[in-house]
């Protein structure tokens, strides 16, 4: 097991590493690499992760494998590894196997030729009926229960999927894909099935480097990958990895052989190509680190803008508070002024209702002294039939005199007259009020 020491330069934090050495842990994959891009790819979700690692040694496809646009497999036939193996029965050398693979040859030729022909004919006159040629998926369950009924059901985990979702699993879990198309007459396949794919060295040596998927040749899945593939013998089995950028054909093995050549070859493609994975994971860890920077700059960056966009929020509700108080002060000093304004009209309009000052002769003349809250004193003399209403105009007329009062005596303390008070009659005269010859007044100024 690799040790994780200071995060393998994989920039992780304590609980990714933790994550990574669990998943590590849980599935055997001995590769740090490998298992950071697997979390990754599942947002960090450790069980998630553990149960489609799970489901693809099971053999069945992931949750992100699609028949949507597979990959394009394209042949690189300069490092390609091409292995040929002529059959067992002789009929592969020599100048009979010469002359058949010539024919072989010109009857491939001739039947793709015709082949097509007939099917673009068949097309342009019935319309394309390919949805009802055949299932891919039910092709690809079919091959492996017969294969495992007529041979063994001891081999490498064959891929429950069609060829296009374990391309697009292989080159997002970045592994290499084993290809094996089955033909039924082919001389060396029963051998190569009960002595090779049986082997526990190749089942053991498959199942941890590659996708097995395969498909006999006489299904609808089976022979469209045959003809990407083009084999000219069977058995046929091709190694596929993704290679700048590009899931590419590294190596076509055609013909029988035996499980430690088998597990030799493919050794041998995995340490050559391998490189091109470890590059691939390292591209992918270089993109996810850029697009986290990325993605914690524009964190970065929207948390700025939200604090700005806040501080201009709170200035502007500053500011609408401000020009509201100030508005609420304007409408206030403009009700104040009106309200001393209608005063002002009141108390001239009052002076109407304040009577003659009696004669001090007369005998029913009060002589009232009146004390105003600033100090000032009045001498003021009424008829005992005049009404406290009287009184309070006179004070509420004087140019001394408060805007709202009430009317009281000294000793003992009484309230005579309040205009804020309706439990006093506006009609009470003075001598209903208990005044006599003379009396003194205090006004209490009720807005003080």
């Amino acid at each position: 097991m690799d040790y994780l020491g200071d995060n393998a330069g994989l920039g992780l934090t304590t609980e990714q590493t933790d994550k990574v050495l669990q998943f590590q842990d849980l599935t055997g994959i001995e590769d740090i690499s490998v298992c950071r891009d697997v979390l990754q790819r599942h947002q960090w979700n450790l069980e998630v992760a553990v149960q489609e690692q799970l489901n693809i040694r099971e053999g069945r496809p992931s949750v992100y494998a699609t028949e949507a646009r597979p990959p394009a497999v394209i042949s690189d036939h300069l490092t390609q590894h091409i292995f040929y193996t002529p059959p067992t029965d002789g009929s592969g050398s020599g100048l009979r196997g010469f002359i058949r693979s010539i024919f072989s040859l010109f009857w491939t030729v001739c039947y793709s030729t015709i082949f097509a022909i007939f099917r673009f004919g068949h097309r342009f006159l019935r319309g394309d009926n390919r949805g009802y040629i055949t299932n891919p998926l039910e092709d690809v369950r079919s091959f492996i229960k017969a294969y495992e009924e007529k041979y063994s059901s001891v081999h490498p985990v064959f891929y429950q999927g069609t060829y296009s979702q374990v391309l697009n699993d292989a080159k997002r879990e970045l592994k290499f894909l084993l290809v094996y198309l089955h033909k039924d007459d082919a001389v060396d396949t029963p051998l190569f099935c009960r002595d090779t794919l049986s082997h526990i060295d190749v089942v053991m040596y498959v199942n941890t480097h590659f996708f097995f998927w395969g498909c006999n040749v006489s299904s609808g899945e089976g022979s469209k990958v045959s003809q990407l593939y083009k084999p000219s013998h069977f058995p046929f089995v091709a190694v596929v990895v993704l290679r700048d950028g590009r899931m590419t054909i590294v190596s076509r093995m055609e013909g029988y052989c035996e499980a430690a050549l088998f597990v030799q070859r493919l050794t041998n493609v995995v340490r050559e190509f391998d490189v091109n994975l470890r590059q691939a994971r390292q591209d992918r860890m270089a993109q996810n680190l850029n697009r986290s920077i990325r993605a914690h700059q524009d964190e970065a960056f929207l948390e700025s803008l939200r604090a700005d966009q806040e501080k201009d929020r709170q200035r502007e509700e500053q500011k609408r508070l401000l020009e509201e108080a100030e508005r609420q002060k304007e409408s206030e000093a403009l009700e104040e002024q009106r309200r001393k304004e209608q005063i002002a009209r009141d108390k001239i309009d009052s002076r109407e209702k304040v009577p003659i000052e009696p004669d001090e002769s007369h005998p029913d003349a009060i002589h009232l002294v009146i004390k105003l809250p600033c100090g000032v004193r009045i001498n003021r003399r009424f008829l005992k039939s005049h009404s406290m209403e009287a009184i309070f105009y006179f004070v509420y007329c004087h140019p001394d005199g408060p805007d709202n009062f009430e009317i009281t005596t000294n000793f003992p303390k009484r309230v005579l007259y309040s205009r804020c008070n309706y439990e006093y009659n506006d009609t009470l005269t003075i001598e209903q009020a208990g005044l006599k010859n003379r009396e003194t007044l205090y006004i209490n100024d009720l807005d003080a």
